[in-house]
């Protein structure tokens, strides 16, 4: 209670806060004028509570030069930092100035450089005063380095810690992924410790910058919070928060794409729930958005939805490529939609699902070079998997692959049966980041970046190295910019619970799962899968000679389709 009858407005903040240590001093200011002592201390698991005497501190101190000090906590972190200062020499606090960093080199950064730093959506270069006696807390963006200087021309500051204020939801991992490739297992958990940042009340595309609910981006999040998670609120509340802000005849953050993607949000998470008063909550929205997306087919079957029409930034100038990839999304949409009308009853919309599925059939779409666009093809049916995985999808590995739309891609090489193919590329592309330092996947990400590129947890010394984090990037996310924790990039961790441990929901509520392992070069694979009734548990290996020996186990309410080819135990 707050005291009396008089409650005021509140909502209650169901995250959970923990203060983590620095591992690694990365960098200190060194010579006359300018010195830190004892930086070591900062790296000691000490409460954050001061008291009152100073025992073995770390001292900054100013006499005409700038003391500082660049901080590593070791992982990607969604939140900002405690200071607790047992003195400082001015008796009115001294000014510090804080930059958080997703690499080093950005902790390092000015604002407005050439490396585009920026304090877009979070502010991360910051100026406070510290005080005496105090628990100064920091800052709430994406960031795993921190630097502190202490800005006054003459001033002494004493510190006992600097820790790092973890702000995430507490909920547990119930779906799990392991196997006899340790490479593809760090893929899998890093990939859900991203979407787990960008989890907050909603889902966010980055926790540093795009702190926004873009609902064309949140499909891969939202596949990976149900294979990890289960389902989570913030999923339905991103889907009226993007509902409610977006009367019709509107298009979701002003892109046709945006409200196709909201649909197949709306059916995977029924799926997965069988929430059926949540699905009855939007029939009228539903309604409206089928009548719209029926209008925007002409009569060569091509999808006409009006500007801006946008698939993703890597095709966003190529207005053929784009088409291609919208005549896809646009079919995947209304097979969605006739489903979802299929269970509401309402078979006046059912059977115009169906016509207007008839319609998009007919046009052909030239995906040209772009693996997304033929990705999404090959999934609404409109594209040959094997000749469109032969011509393009594995071509060059990892290059062209994309961070949004890599579990579409994946998914389409692997309707070809290409699983070895998509291994590798798994390896490459996300374990290149891994490479590189990531405790998060990254915004956008290039192999061809990986050359002479130095980790992000290093600071440039050589000019031979490249700082991939200032160097690269491109559209509206160059150089420091770029968010290096961005939810979009996970889509491979469902993937590998999809195709390689071999769980798919096949009825609303997850009824009825389809199990089978596809191992490839793999030994072995265990994990879970989490399903409103409890978790189903598979376990695989692979003889030498091919064979699948599998075990599954399922709580009562959730049938298992045993896929034939594998000896079932």
């Amino acid at each position: 209670m707050y005291g009396n009858n008089t409650r005021p407005a509140a909502e209650q903040d169901v995250r959970k806060r923990v203060y983590l240590c620095p591992r690694k001093i990365l960098w200190q200011t060194e010579g006359e004028g300018a010195q830190v002592e004892n930086s070591s201390a900062l790296l000691l698991d000490r409460s954050v509570q001061i008291s009152l005497e100073a025992k073995n501190p770390c001292i900054l101190r100013n006499n005409g030069k700038r003391a500082g000090v660049l901080l590593d906590f070791g992982m990607e972190i969604h939140g900002g930092i405690i200071i607790s200062a047992w003195k400082e020499s001015n008796g009115t606090g001294t000014k510090v100035r804080i930059r958080f960093g997703e690499s080093a080199m950005e902790a390092m950064s000015d604002i407005g450089d050439d490396k585009n730093a920026t304090n877009d959506h979070a502010n991360r270069d910051i100026v406070t005063n510290i005080s005496s006696m105090s628990m100064t807390p920091v800052g709430e963006t994406g960031f795993r380095f921190v630097r502190l200087d202490l800005l006054e021309e003459q001033a002494e500051l004493v510190l006992k810690t600097v820790k790092a204020v973890l702000v995430i939801k507490d909920v547990p991992y119930r779906g799990s992924f392991q196997c006899s490739d340790e490479l593809l297992n760090r893929i899998w958990y890093t990939g859900a410790y991203t979407v787990h940042l960008n989890m907050q009340d909603y889902i966010w595309d980055g926790i540093k910058r795009d702190r926004l609910v873009w609902v064309g981006d949140m499909h891969p999040e939202i596949t990976t919070i149900q294979a990890v998670f289960g389902s989570d609120k913030s999923i339905t509340r991103s889907l009226e928060f993007v509902k409610a802000e977006t009367p019709l005849p509107g298009w979701m953050n002003g892109y046709p794409a945006y409200s196709m993607w909201w649909i197949l949000i709306l059916h995977d998470y029924f799926l997965h729930t069988n929430d059926l008063e949540y699905l009855k909550s939007n029939r009228d929205y539903l309604l409206g958005l089928c009548d719209q997306l029926s209008a925007s087919i002409d009569e060569n079957g091509k999808d006409t939805t009006p500007q801006i029409r946008f698939l993703d930034w890597p095709s966003h100038a190529d207005t053929v490529v784009v088409d291609a990839g919208l005549q896809a999304l646009h079919t995947i949409a209304t097979k969605k939609l006739k489903r979802i009308f299929q269970i509401l009853g309402e078979k006046e919309y059912e059977l115009r699902c169906g016509e207007d599925l008839v319609k998009l059939r007919k046009y052909p779409a030239d995906y040209k070079d772009s693996k997304q666009a033929a990705a999404l093809l090959v999934m609404a049916g409109l594209l040959d998997a094997d000749t469109a995985n032969e011509k393009l999808l594995k071509a060059g590995g990892a290059k062209g692959m994309s961070t949004f739309m890599g579990y579409y891609i994946l998914t389409a090489r692997a309707m070809a049966g290409d699983l070895e193919g998509c291994l590798d590329c798994v390896r490459e592309y996300w374990g290149g980041m891994l490479n590189l330092g990531a405790t998060t996947f990254w915004e956008d990400f290039d192999v061809e970046w990986m050359e002479h590129a130095a980790p992000i947890d290093s600071l440039i010394k050589n000019p031979e190295e490249v700082d991939i984090h200032g160097t690269f990037g491109r559209y509206c996310y160059k150089g420091y910019r770029h968010s290096l924790c961005h939810g979009w990039a996970s889509g491979v961790t469902p993937w590998l619970t999809e195709n390689v441990l071999g769980l798919k929901v096949l009825e609303p509520g997850c009824r009825l799962i389809e199990a089978e392992p596809k191992l490839g070069g793999l030994k072995w694979v265990r994990g879970s899968f989490p399903t409103p009734y409890g978790e189903v548990r598979l376990s695989a290996r692979q003889e030498e000679d091919g064979t699948i020996h599998a075990g599954v186990t399922a709580p009562d309410e959730v049938k298992i389709r045993k896929m034939p080819g594998i000896c079932w135990e």
